[in-house]
């Protein structure tokens, strides 16, 4: 049987055990390998925060692991998907509001792609003071990747991020105001984070092939799926929890389907996408004077020059075996590059880069999909209603030598936000539907912050466009407006629990519209973030780790968990019942 990482999790920490290797770690692998070298197998050992640790292990040797003592859960090492000017000012939370002179000394912490070395950034000491965004200081921490240790070509081992992605989380919640951000003149304004002048530490547990359990949990270790004791996310901020740290998460981007919600644990704090009142239009225009308007984020000017526009169904790549059944949808490498180089292609289908690499100079796309969202693309490209796109088609049919240009985008304004997007994971909790996730929303549509200077703006390769900010969207987005309120509150009331500032969030909490989100609470929660009255919230809902130990124990966990004859058999090993729990 070949080996796989598998997480072992154990509970509280080991008292006064600060070795690299914890000797308990290594003796369980060896009497479950056999291995006269146990250590190998040990990709990461967690000590700080919580006992446990990460090893290669087979199937057969991951069953006789979690029969050990001590031994709460053990669970494969899953990869994991990555989940600002306008921003701030929508939420009222404007560059006046009071500031704490204890702001400074509140750490944000964040686990991501890290934070984005550019041209404006200097690193001292491990600490980089961001000159572009902020006066606030960041401390950034490569977690080596546990699939073997092994690093993908294009990974950086290194803090600086490849992707952009901790950049933009980051700048989101520090940073002082930087005037005149935009992406291509789109979005133009100061840009600025939720608290400027609070410390962030960024763990960068995302490389090139994802972002593995084992990495996530080492990141939370280092700072202190279907069930509370095999989830990551869910051990980590329990831990994270004890030790007086709100851990917010975003709700992550699955779509609108009921309990698709990927981050729900009770003691952490789950993030919604909301939008905000900026919307981005990409005209067309065709050869017959007619213009229909879709939505991107297009920052290329064809200056109005109308070039040939053809159908990707008309012009599969049968070289390599495709039909027009499958070309009309463009996917990458179904379209002839031979004759689709140099023209605007209309493709059935939501592609980023099959017209790019098949030579396209534009692409018109059209389906049923949702567009209350809009993406880069590294062409000029509009997404369009299927009544737009039949009327297209039409158009072409009846027209020898069809052409068209796409204009590039401009800024409108949205009358219904904020609401939840459609891309936002929907709840009930999927372990226990009676508590109503997500938390609240955040805006998490069509936000400005800093970017990666080493990834173009549509994160397409061949892309040669790069820039210090850049426009996306999702629940990733979302998370960091929340964490810089939780950082803002708790400079102002530093003896507030984890669970009072979750309450305050929660119960100031702006009203959304069920009329325009169906799924209601299970997309948006308690509702629209609200900074500044989660001050004063009036009324506060506390809880602690006894309250949310005797919770797991109310949800009927294994009696390996909660049978006193376990707990007695703790106490003797002097351990608690909520160490076997995890607390």
């Amino acid at each position: 049987m070949s080996n796989q990482a598998f997480i072992v999790y154990m509970g509280n920490r080991l008292k006064n055990d600060v070795s690299t290797s914890s000797p308990q770690h290594i003796n369980m692998l060896q009497e479950i390998t056999g291995s006269d070298v146990p250590s190998k197998h040990l990709l990461h050992s967690y000590k700080r925060s919580f006992n446990g640790f990460a090893a290669m292990l087979t199937e057969e040797e991951a069953k006789k692991m979690a029969g050990l003592e001590g031994v709460v859960s053990v669970f494969p090492n899953q990869k994991n998907k990555l989940h600002t000017t306008k921003s701030w000012d929508f939420m009222g939370f404007s560059r006046q509001v009071d500031r704490s002179i204890t702001e400074g000394d509140s750490l944000s912490e964040c686990s991501t792609l890290a934070y984005g070395q550019n041209r404006r950034v200097s690193m001292i000491e491990g600490w980089a003071r961001r000159r572009a965004i902020g006066k606030a200081l960041v401390k950034v921490h490569p977690i080596s990747p546990a699939t073997n240790g092994k690093f993908g070509p294009i990974d950086l081992r290194s803090p600086r991020d490849s992707n952009g992605h901790g950049s933009h989380t980051a700048s989101t919640v520090v940073g002082d105001e930087v005037s005149m951000a935009n992406l291509y003149g789109l979005a133009q304004g100061t840009a600025r984070g939720g608290v400027p002048v609070a410390r962030i530490a960024v763990y960068k547990v995302c490389w090139s092939d994802g972002c593995f359990d084992a990495d996530i949990l080492a990141a939370f270790d280092d700072n202190r799926r279907q069930n509370y004791l095999r989830d990551p996310n869910a051990i980590g901020a329990f831990h994270a929890m004890r030790n007086g740290i709100l851990t917010s998460t975003s709700a992550g981007n699955s779509g609108s389907r009921f309990n698709s919600i990927t981050n729900f644990s009770p003691w952490s704090l789950s993030v919604a996408a909301s939008t905000i009142d900026r919307k981005f239009f990409t005209q067309v225009l065709l050869g017959n004077n007619k213009t229909y308007e879709g939505i991107s984020i297009n920052t290329f000017d064809l200056e109005s020059k109308m070039y040939p526009l053809i159908y990707g169904g008309h012009y599969p790549n049968i070289s390599t075996g495709f039909e027009a059944s499958i070309s009309r949808k463009c996917s990458t490498g179904t379209l002839d590059p031979n004759l689709v180089n140099g023209k605007i292609v209309l493709c059935d289908a939501f592609e980023q880069r099959g017209p790019f690499f098949a030579g396209a100079i534009g692409a018109l796309l059209q389906d049923y999909g949702p567009k209350d969202s809009a993406f880069s693309f590294p062409i000029p490209t509009s997404y369009l209603d299927p009544k737009a796109g039949n009327d297209i088609y039409l158009y072409m049919s009846n027209t020898s030598g069809p052409t068209a240009t796409i204009h590039k985008s401009y800024e409108g304004h949205d009358d219904l936000a904020p609401y939840v997007v459609s891309f936002s994971s929907r709840g009930p909790n999927p372990v226990t539907p009676d508590i109503l996730t997500p938390d609240l929303a955040a805006p998490g549509v069509r936000i400005l912050a800093a970017w990666s200077l080493l990834n173009p703006v549509s994160q397409v390769p061949g892309d040669d466009r790069f820039v210090p900010y850049n426009i996306i969207s999702g629940t990733s987005m979302a998370c960091p407006h929340v964490t810089a309120i939780v950082a803002y509150i708790k400079s102002f009331h530093p003896s507030w629990s984890p669970a009072a500032i979750k309450s305050a969030l929660m119960t100031t909490a702006l009203p959304m519209s069920a009329e325009i989100n169906s799924e209601a609470e299970f997309a948006y929660g308690a509702g629209q973030l609200n900074p500044i009255q989660s001050l004063h919230p009036g009324l506060l809902y506390d809880a602690n780790e006894t309250d949310y130990v005797n919770f797991l124990c109310g949800q009927n966990y294994s009696t390996k968990n909660c049978d006193g004859s376990q707990v007695m058999t703790a106490l003797a090993r002097d351990q608690t019942m909520e160490q076997q729990l995890g607390t």
